[in-house]
């Protein structure tokens, strides 16, 4: 692929992330070729590599002859995903807690990154992401971080969600990111556990939820 075919794609691809952080979670849409194309100033075949990408990523379903379907996220499903990230993050920070080193400085790094990425929502969440995923593997629970896993397409859009069209909530990631790496720091699980879960009910709160309806 030519640099500048890979360009299109990646900027395709980009933008069309950050577009479906903006539809609506409650219903399912529809995207085509040609309107996303016109919508985001490019040629159908970035658009259609860019689809075909954002499939394989499960964001959404390419349908013959209808388009491509992005499947809706309701407020049950977002409160689904934030009970089994609670439960397992609760569950690996704990652990991740008891043995820091190494694990802090890699995160230390993946915050730095974040920091880098303030106003660009696809990367800035693809780190947010980089950085939860760690602390699950650094628990050392290999069924676990499988099955953590299976949330990444919600979890992202969910995430994309959260800072899209809200530039105060990437100072408030890092923040709480930063709280909890100093939690890790310290050796003491109930601290860490504490950060995450503050970390988690804000997050709950900037998706428009009640922060206790993971409860």
């Amino acid at each position: 692929m030519s640099g500048s075919r890979a360009s299109a794609q990646d900027t395709t691809y980009d933008w069309l992330k950050r577009h479906i952080a903006t539809l609506p979670r409650d219903d399912g849409t529809f995207l085509t070729e040609s309107g996303v194309a016109e919508a985001a100033g490019t040629s159908r075949t970035p658009v259609r590599e860019a689809l075909l990408r954002l499939e394989a990523e499960g964001f959404l379903r390419i349908l013959p002859k209808k388009g491509a379907f992005v499947p809706p996220i309701s407020d049950a499903e977002v409160r689904a995903v934030m009970q089994a990230r609670e439960l397992i993050e609760d569950w690996a920070v704990r652990r991740a807690a008891e043995a820091p080193e190494g694990l802090v400085e890699e995160l230390e790094a993946l915050v730095a990154e974040q920091e880098a990425l303030v106003g660009d929502p696809v990367g800035f969440i693809d780190r947010d992401r980089a950085f939860h995923r760690t602390i699950v593997g650094a628990a050392g629970n290999p069924v676990l971080g499988e099955f953590y896993e299976t949330l990444r397409e919600r979890q992202v859009r969910m995430g994309l969600r959260a800072v899209t069209g809200n530039a105060g909530r990437f100072r408030t990631v890092l923040d709480e990111h930063a709280t909890i790496v100093t939690a890790l720091r310290t050796g003491d699980p109930e601290h860490a556990a504490a950060a995450l879960a503050e970390h988690l009910s804000s997050t709950m709160t900037a998706l428009g939820l009640p922060s206790g309806a993971q409860a």
